[in-house]
């Protein structure tokens, strides 16, 4: 294969359900010129929950299916695959795969100048410590608190973004993480940058919020430039979406994340994978 028809190899988005659409949305504006393939897993959504097997093996039929289309790059862009199956996938296939986990750790060890960094994200998310474990890898002497914020999803889907019910849960939740001193925040959920207006105004202004869905990004570019693998024109760009339940949803809500609807999205069935 040339370095032109590598090149122009799409790059293979997949996650749990919609959440990933941020990630997704990041790399549509970093990087206008790749074609992107992105499968939603809606039918088996969350991942967060399930066992460490199961979830490794929804992650393996994912990247089987994104692996048909062809891609020269995979994301895991959900956190629960990131945290338990990446490291697994990632030996076991002949691809690059990046989670959102380390890309996320990575900015807030950069970031922080007083070695306090808050993390939010799921109960499946937090529980499994995967975000302060990555902080710590880079650098033992960051205090990392970890907070739970499950009422963030439905209220990032439903589109509840400048509602005072969302202020209030915000300030209910993020109180015991403006008590403790941090400095730097990180967004532990594909969802939470929906939210990041009012999370931002509730932590107030010394509080640098770092987004997983932007820094993935970034190091996505990172890498396929490095490799020669950036597509070199930005014309012909094409998107597919894909979904593994029926996609009415899943399109309404995708509006929320990406700002615009999507219509070619297509039903498959996951689990011939």
């Amino acid at each position: 294969m040339s370095a032109d028809d590598r090149q122009n190899r799409p790059i293979g988005i997949f996650a749990s359900g919609v959440g990933g659409m941020t990630v997704a949305a990041e790399v549509m504006k970093l990087l206008p010129g790749e074609h992107i393939v992105y499968f939603g897993d809606v039918g088996r959504y969350p991942y967060g929950g399930r066992s460490k097997e199961t979830i490794i093996g929804f992650a393996r039929q994912d990247i089987k299916f994104l692996l048909e289309h062809g891609v020269k790059f995979i994301i895991a862009a959900c956190n629960s695959a990131s945290a338990v199956a990446l490291e697994t996938v990632q030996k076991e296939f002949n691809i690059d795969i990046l989670g959102v986990i380390e890309p996320g750790a990575k900015a807030a060890v950069n970031q922080t100048g007083n070695d306090r960094v808050g993390i939010i994200g799921t109960v499946a998310t937090i529980n499994s410590d995967s975000y302060a474990r990555a902080i710590r890898d880079n650098n033992a002497e960051i205090k990392v608190f970890s907070l739970a914020c499950p009422l963030f999803v439905p209220l990032a889907e439903e589109g509840y973004i400048d509602k005072k019910a969302t202020r209030l849960i915000a300030e209910d939740y993020l109180k015991t993480l403006i008590d403790v001193d941090i400095d730097t925040l990180v967004l532990g959920c594909t969802h939470y940058p929906l939210l990041k207006q009012v999370i931002g105004e509730v932590m107030g202004n010394k509080v640098t919020l770092i987004d997983s869905a932007e820094e993935t990004a970034r190091e996505v570019a990172s890498v396929l430039s490095l490799k020669n693998l950036l597509r070199p024109s930005i014309d012909d760009v094409t998107h597919k979406f894909y979904v593994s339940d029926v996609p009415d949803r899943f399109s309404q809500v995708v509006r929320q994340f990406i700002g615009r609807n999507i219509n070619n999205i297509t039903r498959v069935d996951i689990t011939r994978y």
